[in-house]
């Protein structure tokens, strides 16, 4: 089996030798309960399955996954400390909802008050980590936001850290796949965190509420939600073999359906598509002809591992094109997009990504550039 390639204005080995797997037709997703819900593959961003995944609605506690993350953000920049302790204030003491148990006349570390985020639900935990991060909730919600807005979320909004209902607070489970996805991606150190079945606090111990770490040992990680409004939800992660899939579940009826939801999704995912990694980051894919510069040519290759998920047995029936611009002209910067690769299973689009340049071309001597325009003039 291989991919089949066809070059646009250019010429590249792009096979990949594999074992052969007979086809098996891809029977319908599963029709779940939940509001919305979303089956959302890691490697590649694919939507395997879905309904309304791009649907605002409220995240309750699902808006913890945010606060996690920009805590993270902090400790990886040396910004926050895990052994730093923190006074927590009376506000954060009496919020309701799910509790961390923690005391307002005992400092407690910051490390204890993420586990009471992730594992706990805590929202008395929560609220304190955001005051000591930005003083005050509303500004710790800016910077929820604005990590947000660099994400690409575009149906969130953030007035809080912990998801209790408020006005304009609410994200989709598009953005929220995307979030969980980032945090797996940007916090290799800190996402086993959210696998704990369990933390121990002030002489109490809790267990961690996604189920599906107990049920499925493939699972291993992020959050659930709950209030009125928002009914049950899930974002929730499993990897098996090279394969991870994200599940997201909003608006569900109990908080058994949730998970009995989210791992049909899993299971249906799992079974019926496979995951490939066909090439590395940093690898030459073309050349790409270079007018006006010192080099006749620059390699371009991807800036990052390129996966592709498709239907299990269909790998053989990609097919992969390469184009890049017929008049690329110096100087050429490393790392700029100077070309696209596809992947096409039949007529469908499977994927696109583009092609970096992988060196600098600075301009060429003044008989060099005359010479190279003369040659675009006449091929005009």
């Amino acid at each position: 089996m291989s991919i089949r390639s066809s070059v646009a204005r250019s010429a590249v080995g792009l096979l990949l030798a594999v074992g052969t797997v007979h086809a098996a037709p891809v029977p319908s997703a599963p029709q779940l309960g939940a509001r919305s819900y979303l089956l959302y593959d890691y490697h590649t961003g694919q939507v395997l399955a879905a309904r309304d995944p791009e649907v605002p609605q409220p995240p309750a506690s699902l808006t913890k996954v945010m606060t996690a993350y920009v805590a993270f953000d902090a400790l990886q920049k040396g910004d926050l400390k895990l052994d730093e302790e923190i006074t927590i204030s009376k506000d954060a003491w009496r919020t309701g909802g799910s509790r961390s148990f923690i005391d307002p006349a005992k400092p407690v570390p910051v490390e204890v008050l993420i586990h009471g985020v992730l594992t706990q639900s805590g929202n008395d935990a929560t609220l304190a980590l955001a005051e000591h991060m930005a003083g005050t909730e509303t500004a710790f919600a800016d910077l929820m936001n604005a990590q947000a807005k660099r994400l690409g979320l575009a149906q969130t909004h953030f007035v809080n850290s912990h998801g209790l209902p408020a006005d304009n607070h609410y994200s989709s489970p598009l953005d929220m796949a995307r979030l969980a996805a980032a945090t797996i991606r940007d916090f290799p150190e800190y996402y086993p965190w959210y696998a704990l079945k369990s933390f121990s606090w002030n002489n109490i111990t809790q267990p961690n509420r996604n189920r599906l770490l107990f049920w499925d040992k493939t699972v291993d990680g992020l959050k659930t939600g709950h209030t009125d409004a928002a009914g049950y939800c899930l974002v929730t992660s499993a990897k098996r073999d090279d394969m991870r899939l994200i599940a997201v579940v909003m608006g569900s009826a109990s908080d058994q359906s949730r998970f009995q939801e989210a791992q049909a999704l899993f299971n249906w995912g799992f079974r019926f598509y496979e995951t490939h990694r066909l090439y590395p980051a940093g690898e030459k894919r073309t050349d790409a002809p270079v007018f006006g510069g010192e080099e006749r040519s620059v390699p371009l290759g991807l800036a990052d591992d390129l996966y592709v998920t498709v239907p299990r047995g269909k790998y053989d029936e990609l097919a992969a094109s390469v184009e890049v611009a017929p008049r690329l002209m110096a100087p050429v910067v490393k790392g700029s997009a100077q070309g696209t690769l596809r992947l096409k299973l039949g007529d469908e689009v499977v994927l696109e990504r583009p092609l970096v340049a992988m060196a600098d071309v600075g301009e060429g001597n003044l008989f060099r550039r005359a010479i190279d325009a003369a040659r675009l003039w006449w091929q005009e």
